[in-house]
Parts: structure tokens; C-alpha cells; sequence
């Protein structure tokens, strides 16, 4: 702790490289080097001071003093000597000088005010600072390189560079900063190909950094490096002609007219970053260029019209050579920290000394060292011909970037840096075995999920099973479109053959009839009771016909159509060969002595035969419609990718009831046949119907497992087979063998033949 004294006067420590300790008359005494930046922040110290001390407002009736140290680099101990006075100035022990570097320099700049531990940094920017625990009296007039290093991520994130290489300063500075940014870069989804770090002491690390740039395939590499380290690293990239990288640089070589140079476009050209921000001081240009120099070096006066400087001068001559070198004063970036520090400091004191402009300050007062507190500023960061990053402000509104002044690396177009391109719609991720999130393979999506986002590591592809119940996805699998509807057309290839063969049936039965009609007066069309065989034949061509009925796209009228057509013709057929059979039977009874069946089974009641057995299947038929009828309905349970727009049966007992009527009628027919087979050769006509039932029986009892089992449309191709085939197997077995004696056996076609008189064989 310090106590004010009567003398009024306090006194500002600045530890500062490069320029050892001098008052304001003597500036200089031991300079081993000149650095233009330490000697500028110096000069805007001064200025400061020397602006505090003129302020009547601001400390009034006390004084503020400053004196200069070199650390000459020292990398271990910052010693302050002792000052004229009362005072005592506490040596600074620092632990390792290498943890505050943020540049150039080894040792971090510092401001030791009234000879507190208490330090206020103008340029040191590591993380580690921030650690109160560890560095309780440290603070800092620049923002820490938590806001840089995650300005790092943002720049990376912004320009769509999620595979990158990153190298560091292997000290605090660098392994701070260098933590930070690659949390932030796995937060933002960003893959760094290889971290590695080096020390300006260490060549062989250096080697190795290089070759392991060289040998990477990330286009883009976050240095977070110091000046110096920075140099090292260009000088080794330029000495390996190992050229066109897009370098993301940090405060501390970012802005560095040392390494812009032309010999490092190939290398840095397009570097991006941030630096510190720059403020003109107003009045400070006139300050370093007259009065400064005239109140600093007196020895400046000039003797007359000589042009030469005074004898006492000529110690001062290194330094003297800056005298005239002004360019550098609006491009000070840091020198604005210098004098915030400055002024946090008075500021701080004028408060604790309780000073008024009247009754100046108070003169006993003990203050302690975390009494006098800095502004610790996070200002906004920004590369002036870009944009910014103000960590203050909103996540959704700090990062500002314009990219038309930029120029890439190389003069070349914006630069790509991913280990995997961008997966195109329709495909997903599939990340590579052992390696980082941002290498992946694209492959397609599979059937029913689609990927309408091109993939990147801020939207992770994926492939979404979101198309509605109608909707599948496309070939392309980025868009959903409306399902293929599958049902037999009348277009397509199925749907024109088996139109085809139910017109050639059609057209078959009305040729048969024809025939039978022109040779109605013979023998053997009367002999097989020509009106039942007319009556057959209408109805195989209402069999034929029917099938038609299940082309087509089904409607709520066609499916009640097509089933109920189905069943009443095949009734209506069967009931005509049923009743054919029993006549066969009864002619054979009627041929008996005493016999008189046919009296009371004429014409009329085989006419009332057929269509009482037709009336039960219509009646079977109304019932169905009536309580649950079949209808139109979109089947997608069967396949994923196409609408099946099928027939539903409504009622199965409905459609049980007339299959099973249609399956009862032609098992009689069947039974009734087969024992009318061994009747003579003149009414073998039962042996036709036997085998007719045969086929026809056999077609339906195969169609069962074919109709369940067969998928889509062919379902209802299967059904028309069925009703062609067996419609086709009754017309060629009852009708077959008459067409063949009328038209080519006329002599069978007798009489005698069929009343059994002819020797030969008939049929």
C-alpha cells in the first residue's frame, strides 16, 4: 500500500522493452535497439501524462511522473530500481515472461502504478490474465484473446472453411489462444486437420510444422502466432516455395509491415484477421513531431543558421534518426491502449483521493492496490477494409464482413478448404472409419426418403422419410412427388393381350353361334337341344365380355360392376351346362320302356331352371351390394413407392357366398356328368361336359393361392385368366366336337347317325 505525502507528486511506473530508464530531460542513455512501436507507445505515455498534469480538473495541485526501464528481453525478472524520495519501488517478479507475450516482444507492456503490484496492459492479450486467482492486480486496456479466438471461428464458419489447419506460438499466448479457438471451432462444427506449435527456440519443431503443412490438405490455416514466430514461419513456407495458403491471422502479425512485404505475397497474400483497433489521439501528431522533440532533446536547438546539431547531441544519434519519421503516427494501434491507461489510472486515483477542483486533493490517505482499478475495455475488433467483430453486441449481430476489397490468397478466387465436398441433394453423409466429422462419403438416400438441403457441417445431411401418405420421393431423392397409381390399363402391354383374347373369345362364341344357327334344322343341333346351346352361348359371350369390366381404372360403379358380372354370367353359363346334363340324364331315362321323365322336363322347365339358379346368384349379389359393396380403394401397404388402386370386395362373406354358389353349381354339374359318361356313343355329349367341368374346376381351384398371392395389378390379371380360361375350356370341350362333325364330317351329320343306326363311331 502506498500513503500520499505532502509533496503532492505521484508517481507513474511504465515498464517498456527496448528503452531503458530516463527522466523527460534525458531520454536515453543505454538504447541497444530501436523498435518504432515501443518508441511511439512511449511518446504517447508521455503525452498522456503530460496532458493529466495540465488538467486542473483532473488531480488538481498533484503531479503524475513517469520514468522508462528496458527489460532487455529479459525472459525471468522485470526489476524496478529505486526512485528519489520516500518511496520504495517493490521488485516485479514475473514467473515466465513468455505467458504475457502478445507480440513481438518477450515481456508484456505494463503500467506498475505509485509502485503497486497493480499492472495495466495496453497490448497483453493472452486469456491466462484473465485469471484473477493467479493475477489479482493484472488489468488491461485491450480486449483479452477470448473475443479474438472466437472471432477466429466465426471468420472460418463465415466463408464456409470447416476443414482447416491451425499452428501456434508454443507458449501461453499461443496455447490460450489457440484452446479457445479450437473449442470454439468444435462448436461450430469445424474440423481442424492438425494442431501443432513451435517456439522461436526451436528449429526442429519449426521443420516439422512445415512438413506437416505441406503434407496436409487443408487450404486454410489459423496461425495464432507471435511476430517473431510468425516470421520464422514465413521465412520457411517462402524458403519451400510452399505457396497459396489462406492465412487466418490474429493482432499480434495481422497488420505487421515487417512481413507485408512484396517477397510474401505468394505466402501471406490475402491473409486475413483482426488488429486492434486504431484511434487518432487528437493533438498527439503535433506532439511527436515539435514539441516533443524541442522539450525532450534541448541540445536540438540549433546555433544560428548552422545545420548542424549541437555538440551534446551527438549521443542521441540512433535515436535521433527518428526524429523525422511520422508515418506510423495514425497507424498506432496500441498507442491508444497506452494513453486509455493512463488516463483509467488517473481517473482512479482522482476518485480514491477524493479531489476537487477547489480544495485540490486530500494529502494523508493510505489506498491499496486493488483500490485503484483499470477499465478493462473489450472493445470492438476490426480489420479496417473488411469489417468487425464487437463482442458486446448481440451473438446474431457481432460479426460484420464485406468481402468485395478482399484479395485471396494467390490473386486466385475465393478459396475452398473441406475435407469432403458438399454432399448434393438426394444424398447423405457417411463418415469415413477413423477420421474427422468433416470427411464423410454421399450416398443416396434410400427409396422413400429424400435430402433437399445440399450437406454441410452447419446442416448436417440427413435423409428424411417426410413425404405424406400419397407422396414418394423422386429418382433424384430430393423432392417428394405423388406416387405412381398402379391398376390394369387398357394402354398397357398386359392390358392389350388380354383385351385381345376376351374380343377373340367374343368372337369365337358369335362364329359358333352362327354356325349352329345356320345348321339349327340338323340332326345334331337338335339332338343337343339347340335353345340350351344358344342360351350357353350367349351367355360364354357375356363370360368373355365381363372381363372387360376389370380393365380399367377402378371406380366405385366398376368394382360393383365387375363382380357382380362376374357372378351372375358364370351362374347363368353353368345353369345352361347343369341343366344340359340333366337333360342328357332324362333322355336317357325317357329312351326306358314306361318312361315319361321328359313330359316333366320339357323345354319350359329347363327354361325355369336356368333362371331359377341364375335368380338365387342375383339375389346373393343385392344382398352383398346392400349391406357392404365393393369399392374403389388406394392400397399402400403393399409397396412403399406406388398407390395399388384396386377393388376392395367390401363384404368377404359377400364375394365367399357367390364363388361358393358358382363352386356348388359346377361340382353338381360335375357329379351329374361324370355318371352320365358311360351313356352310348350317340349322347357322349356328358363326356365334353365332364371334362369342361374338369378344366373349369381345376382353373378356379388354382386360382385361389394365385389371386392372394399375386401382387397388384397383376391380382386382377390373374382373375381375368381365371374367367378366360374357363370360359374358353367350356366353349372348346361342349362346343368343340359339333363344329368339327358340321364342318368337317357332314355324313356323322345324320339321322341315322345320331338315332345309333350308323355303324361308324359317332360323336
Amino acid at each position: 500500500m502506498l500513503t500520499a505525502t505532502g509533496t503532492g507528486k505521484l508517481i507513474l511506473y511504465y515498464s517498456y522493452i527496448h528503452l531503458t530508464s530516463f527522466t523527460h530531460a534525458e531520454l536515453i542513455k543505454c538504447l541497444h535497439s530501436v523498435n518504432l512501436i515501443d518508441f511511439r507507445m512511449a511518446q504517447t505515455m508521455i503525452f498522456a501524462i503530460e496532458e493529466i498534469n495540465t488538467n486542473e480538473s483532473l488531480l488538481p495541485n498533484v503531479s503524475i511522473g513517469y520514468r522508462i526501464y528496458d527489460t532487455c528481453e529479459s525472459s525471468a525478472t522485470v526489476i524496478l530500481s529505486r526512485t528519489t524520495g520516500p518511496f520504495k519501488i517493490p521488485v516485479v517478479r514475473i514467473k515466465d515472461s513468455r505467458s504475457l507475450t502478445s507480440d513481438t516482444t518477450l515481456i508484456m507492456y505494463c503500467l506498475f502504478v505509485l509502485c503497486f503490484l497493480l499492472q495495466i496492459s495496453p497490448s497483453a492479450t493472452c486469456e491466462c490474465l484473465s485469471n484473477k486467482k493467479d493475477y489479482p492486480s493484472f488489468f488491461r486496456t485491450i480486449a483479452s484473446d477470448y473475443h479474438q479466438s472466437r472471432a477466429l471461428a466465426h471468420i472460418v464458419k463465415h466463408f464456409g472453411w470447416f476443414w482447416v489447419g491451425a499452428v501456434n506460438s508454443d507458449n501461453d499466448y499461443g496455447n490460450n489462444g489457440m484452446a479457445i479457438f479450437l473449442k470454439t471451432a468444435q462448436e461450430e462444427g469445424i474440423c481442424v486437420e492438425y494442431s501443432v506449435k513451435f517456439h522461436r527456440t526451436e528449429p526442429e519443431k519449426l521443420q516439422k510444422v512445415v512438413e506437416t503443412i505441406k503434407k496436409g490438405t487443408a487450404k486454410v490455416i489459423v496461425a495464432f502466432l507471435s511476430q517473431v514466430e510468425m516470421g520464422n514461419l514465413f521465412d520457411q513456407l517462402s524458403d519451400k516455395n510452399i505457396k497459396n495458403f489462406q492465412m487466418i491471422g490474429v493482432e499480434a502479425w495481422i497488420t505487421s509491415e515487417s512481413l507485408m512485404i512484396p517477397n510474401s505475397f505468394h505466402v501471406l497474400g490475402g491473409s486475413l484477421g483482426f488488429a486492434v483497433r486504431k484511434i487518432d489521439i487528437e493533438g498527439f501528431a503535433d506532439y511527436v513531431t515539435k514539441e516533443f522533440w524541442h522539450t525532450a532533446f534541448p541540445c536540438l536547438q540549433r546555433e544560428g543558421n548552422s545545420s548542424q546539431y549541437g555538440l551534446n547531441c551527438s549521443r542521441y544519434q540512433d535515436l535521433l534518426g527518428l526524429k523525422n519519421y511520422n508515418d506510423d503516427v495514425t497507424e498506432q494501434r496500441y498507442s491508444n491502449n497506452v494513453y486509455k491507461a493512463v488516463y483509467a489510472v488517473a481517473y482512479s486515483l482522482h476518485s480514491l483521493l477524493q479531489c476537487t477542483k477547489k480544495g485540490g486533493c486530500e494529502k494523508s490517505l493510505t489506498i491499496l492496490p486493488q483500490q485503484v482499478k483499470s477499465q478493462d475495455l473489450n472493445g470492438s475488433i476490426h480489420f479496417k477494409p473488411v469489417g468487425y467483430y464487437d463482442a458486446s453486441l448481440p451473438p446474431d449481430q457481432r460479426f460484420v464482413l464485406n468481402t468485395e476489397n478482399i484479395i485471396w490468397a494467390g490473386g486466385q478466387l475465393e478459396p475452398r478448404s473441406v475435407c469432403s465436398e458438399s454432399c448434393p441433394p438426394g444424398t447423405r453423409k457417411a463418415a469415413q472409419k477413423g477420421r474427422p466429422v468433416c470427411c464423410y462419403d454421399c450416398i443416396p438416400c434410400a427409396e422413400g426418403e429424400i435430402s433437399n438441403e445440399t450437406g454441410n457441417l452447419q446442416l448436417f445431411c440427413f435423409c428424411f422419410p417426410s413425404c405424406p401418405g400419397e407422396y414418394w420421393s423422386n429418382a433424384e431423392k430430393d423432392k417428394c412427388v405423388l406416387k405412381a397409381i398402379e391398376f390394369l390399363s387398357f394402354t398397357e402391354n398386359m392390358g392389350i393381350v388380354l383385351v385381345f383374347f376376351s374380343l377373340f373369345g367374343v368372337g369365337i362364341t358369335a362364329l359358333v353361334a352362327i354356325l349352329f344357327y345356320s345348321k339349327k334344322d340338323t340332326p345334331i343341333v337338335k339332338a343337343n337341344n339347340s335353345e340350351l346351346s344358344f342360351l350357353l352361348l350367349f351367355s360364354l359371350t357375356l363370360c368373355f365380355l365381363c372381363s372387360l369390366t376389370f380393365i380399367g381404372r377402378p371406380t366405385e360403379w366398376s368394382c360393383m360392376l365387375r363382380h357382380t358380372a362376374f357372378g351372375i354370367t358364370f351362374v347363368l353359363c353353368i345353369s345352361c351346362v347343369l341343366v344340359k346334363t340333366i337333360v342328357v340324364l332324362m333322355a336317357f331315362k325317357a329312351t326306358l320302356p314306361v318312361s315319361n321323365v321328359m313330359k316333366w322336363f320339357g323345354p319350359a322347365q329347363q327354361r325355369l331352371s336356368v333362371l331359377a339358379f341364375t335368380l338365387i346368384q342375383v339375389l346373393i349379389c343385392v344382398l352383398w351390394l346392400t349391406i357392404s359393396p365393393p369399392f374403389s380403394y388406394k392400397n399402400m401397404k403393399y409397396y412403399h413407392e406406388k398407390i395399388i388402386l384396386e377393388c376392395s370386395l367390401g363384404s368377404i362373406i359377400g364375394f365367399s357366398a357367390v364363388l361358393g354358389y358358382i363352386g356348388l353349381l359346377a361340382v353338381l354339374c360335375f357329379i351329374l356328368a361324370f355318371l352320365a359318361r358311360t351313356l352310348p356313343d350317340n349322347f357322349n355329349e356328358a363326356k365334353f361336359i365332364t371334362f369342361s367341368m374338369l378344366i373349369f374346376c381345376a382353373v378356379w381351384i388354382t386360382f385361389i393361392p394365385a389371386y392372394v398371392s399375386s401382387p397388384g395389378k397383376f391380382t386382377v390379371a390373374v382373375e381375368i385368366f381365371a374367367i378366360l380360361a374357363s370360359s374358353f375350356g367350356l366353349l372348346f370341350c361342349i362346343f368343340g366336337p359339333k363344329c368339327y362333325i358340321i364342318l368337317f364330317k357332314p355324313e356323322q351329320n345324320t339321322k341315322q347317325h345320331v338315332m345309333g343306326k350308323n355303324p361308324s363311331k359317332s360323336f
